[in-house]
């Protein structure tokens, strides 16, 4: 099969069927939004959904995070994984949106970068969904779906895997593909054991196709 046409089959599919693909991290602003992903890195979303209402009751703004201390934060965030060096980075990143932006989240990826605790995958997502822009955020999900798929092949690298799928994706689709792969992964394409006999997207797999000439 030739990948233009893999990809088209795939996001077909996803156009007609998974017609809600957004975040599942609760916020109300992209300052929210920021730090709820930090906190997601390597944690799952559910965990950080049930800490966040009191943290940000607490540090509403920038300016009362970057008031605070790290053993201060690390006392709402201590159920995360890694939560000494999330609270670290927590109270460095308000600190440093106050110097060096004003208070406001910003829109690119490479200045979002130079955030504590603000990898590519991290600002990819605050850049797609807050800002709309066509950053393919890869974590642990896209970048085994992707790879399973057949969307990308022998992507070594999150880096690798988000250039091949941009460079097929459309620009207009990116921000709501990432979403899709993401969810897919979450609940389809489990990392131990994936659903293929349930899966909708079978006629485009490599890994199912690889499993029924198997058997």
């Amino acid at each position: 099969m030739r990948k233009e046409d893999r990809y088209r089959g795939v996001i077909e599919w996803f156009s007609r069927n998974v017609l809600v693909a957004e975040t599942e991290l609760h916020y109300t602003n992209p300052f929210q939004l920021l730090i709820a992903v930090i906190l997601s890195a390597q944690c799952t979303d559910k965990r950080v959904n049930m800490i966040t209402p009191a943290l940000f009751e607490t540090f509403p703004v920038p300016e009362a995070l970057a008031a605070a201390t790290p053993e201060v934060v690390y006392e709402y965030i201590r159920s995360v994984s890694y939560p000494n060096n999330k609270a670290r980075h927590l109270v460095g990143m308000a600190r440093m949106l106050l110097s060096e932006f004003g208070g406001k989240v910003p829109s690119e990826v490479d200045e979002l970068q130079k955030l504590p605790g603000v990898g590519r995958k991290t600002a990819n997502v605050i850049a797609s969904v807050v800002y709309e822009k066509p950053a393919m955020a890869v974590d642990t999900h896209v970048f085994r779906v992707s790879n399973r798929i057949g969307l990308t092949t022998n992507s070594k690298t999150p880096l690798a895997t988000e250039r091949e799928l941009v460079r097929y994706i459309p620009e207009a689709l990116i921000a709501r593909a990432h979403h899709w792969l993401i969810l897919h992964g979450r609940y389809v394409c489990l990392a131990r054991n994936p659903k293929c006999e349930t899966c909708g997207l079978q006629p485009w797999c490599n890994c199912y196709a690889e499993r029924v000439a198997a058997k």
